[in-house]
């Protein structure tokens, strides 16, 4: 959730110990589960969970992450994910977005394509189903 690596050897009463963390309270959800921190994945409970766009990408409308995940992995398809103004930014946007959904979603093979469209450029995210 934090995009830091967990230590699966640290002591799960450690807040930044090992917890099992499903992305989705919805027990019905074909959701794979992983690791989180325990502080992350006890935090996550109390609030709907956000993962934060980098200051240093320019995207326009980015659509928010852990729903886009969740859909991808149930159905696969494509989804738009962001606008940005120029090839350049939309290029950073996706090299992050698949690095970001290779440990998000981790076996969902995604892939990332840029578009041009009415003076902007679009980024949208392509998986397939396992």
């Amino acid at each position: 959730m934090c995009d830091e690596p967990v230590d699966a050897g640290m002591s799960v009463n450690d807040p930044r110990g090992p917890s099992v963390d499903s992305r989705t309270a919805d027990r019905k959800a074909k959701v794979t589960e992983r690791l989180a921190h325990r502080a992350c994945n006890t935090r996550k409970g109390a609030v709907k969970v956000v993962i934060a766009w980098p200051d240093r990408l320019h995207v326009v409308e980015p659509a928010p992450l852990i729903t886009v995940a969740e859909r991808l992995e149930r159905k696969g398809g494509r989804e738009l994910v962001a606008r940005c103004p120029s090839r350049t930014d939309a290029q950073e946007t996706a090299d992050w977005l698949v690095d970001r959904f290779s440990r998000l979603v981790p076996g969902l093979p995604v892939t990332a394509s840029v578009d041009p469209g009415g003076g902007q450029f679009l980024v949208a995210l392509v998986a397939g189903r396992r």
